[in-house]
């Protein structure tokens, strides 16, 4: 007796999907896979193949046991979570795809043409990560992969919190943002190496933000202050202290 067409019901609830869902993930017609799940018709080899990389289970298991069948076991409740639970893909943007991306960054076929990785220990959301290059967030170091969750509301910045900020003037940077209480039309961006001065972009040019969840560093790599960098910051910060107490008097 064959378990395919109950266990593939069994586990596109478990996901929370519909039909329609389930056959788009399957390339295959819904009225098919209502015939699959009513047992009316035996699943196709390649699409038990499919289910299998989905929900990370072997072909013998999809026919030969039926997964719905739990008997209040703690280790067949857990590994039933486990199946419901969808893993989070993170696109990956290298420097070097940075042009392309501020082009195609609203387009799924650019997104997905992107390679992709997954963190288990990410809450479900909309994430991606992208490589940052140089020193003005320094100690984070140049090389560095920010994994980031998409903002969808600038309402919702948080002051002094980390982000990836996609812009038509500034590329793809790794920034503080402080809100403006005044002006909502304004971001100003902040380093954390205070060698380099905070700036200002309009709001309307700011295309994606992404808040900083994780960073990811090549071990052994991370960056280290020397002398001469610590004398040039305290006197950068001497000049800018200087400066603003001549603007207050």
């Amino acid at each position: 007796m064959s378990f395919a067409g109950k266990n593939l019901k069994h586990l596109r609830k478990l996901r929370g999907w519909t039909q329609e869902d389930f056959a788009a993930k399957l390339k295959i017609k819904r009225s098919l896979l209502g015939a699959y799940e009513e047992e009316r018709a035996e699943p196709r080899l390649e699409v038990l193949e499919m289910v299998s990389e989905l929900f990370k289970v072997s072909l013998d298991e999809l026919f030969l046991k039926d997964l719905s069948e739990t008997k209040g076991s703690y280790i067949a409740k857990r590994r039933a979570q486990k199946l419901a639970a969808e893993p989070t893909v993170i696109q990956y943007v290298p420097m070097k795809a940075a042009a392309g991306y501020l082009n195609g960054y609203a387009d799924p076929e650019f997104i997905d043409e992107l390679n992709t990785f997954t963190l288990p220990m990410l809450a479900p959301g909309s994430y991606r990560a992208f490589e940052i290059v140089g020193d003005s967030m320094l100690p984070t170091p140049s090389g560095s992969i920010i994994v980031g969750e998409k903002v969808e509301d600038t309402e919702n910045l948080k002051t002094s919190n980390t982000y990836i900020v996609v812009s038509r003037q500034e590329g793809i940077v790794y920034k503080r943002i402080m809100k403006n209480g005044r002006s909502k039309q304004k971001l100003t961006l902040v380093s954390d190496n205070p060698v380099y001065q905070p700036y200002q972009i309009d709001a309307n040019d700011v295309l994606e933000i992404w808040q900083a969840q994780m960073v990811i560093t090549r071990a052994n790599q991370q960056q280290r202050w020397d002398v001469d960098q610590l004398a040039s910051i305290v006197s950068n910060l001497h000049d800018q202290v200087n400066s603003l107490k001549k603007k207050m008097n």
